[in-house]
């Protein structure tokens, strides 16, 4: 959100004009902190706070060496809370508005302003360092990314979509 606001005081926006972006995300995979991995509801509430004010890659490296450091090495569940945040952190930053996993298939939809400042070339160039993993469409006035993967890759479905959209910001028109 502060990053939000240097930005719109840099393109001589109001600071109240800014709305806080929040990705919908909705994967199917299980994200939550286990009853046996932290037994106390207050310190399991406060790790969720922690995960809702990730704003950088850092924090979540900090919040990984915290979690080790207090309970010990940390379940399957508490890595997809990981990786619900990375996705989330990332899609903050491209304004991405969903990213919803369907079968053998991950969804993305881009912000409609957000969309139009995508140069097409050099989307369809990147699209291509991924095969036929990645399709790309439009649904309204919003850019739509289809993650594809096999059973072979489905194990890897999120990092593939976590660097797809990292490398959006490289696709950008020059202003």
């Amino acid at each position: 959100m502060l990053r939000d606001a240097i930005e719109a005081r840099k393109d001589g926006k109001e600071i109240e004009d800014i709305t806080p972006f929040e990705p919908e995300i909705s994967l199917k995979i299980d994200a939550y902190i286990p009853e046996d991995y932290i037994k106390d509801e207050k310190q399991k509430i406060d790790i969720y706070k922690m995960f809702q004010t990730i704003e950088s890659e850092n924090d979540i490296i900090e919040l990984q060496d915290e979690l080790i450091d207090r309970f010990g090495d940390y379940p399957e569940e508490i890595e997809n809370l990981f990786t619900v945040s990375k996705l989330r952190l990332y899609g903050r930053k491209e304004r991405i508005e969903a990213i919803t996993e369907k079968p053998k298939k991950l969804e993305m939809l881009i912000e409609g302003s957000r969309s139009q400042d995508i140069d097409g070339a050099k989307l369809f160039e990147l699209a291509n360092n991924y095969g036929r993993q990645i399709q790309l469409g439009t649904e309204n006035t919003k850019l739509k990314v289809v993650i594809t993967w096999t059973n072979e890759t489905k194990h890897n479905r999120f990092e593939m979509t976590e660097d797809f959209i990292k490398k959006l910001e490289a696709v950008d028109r020059i202003a």
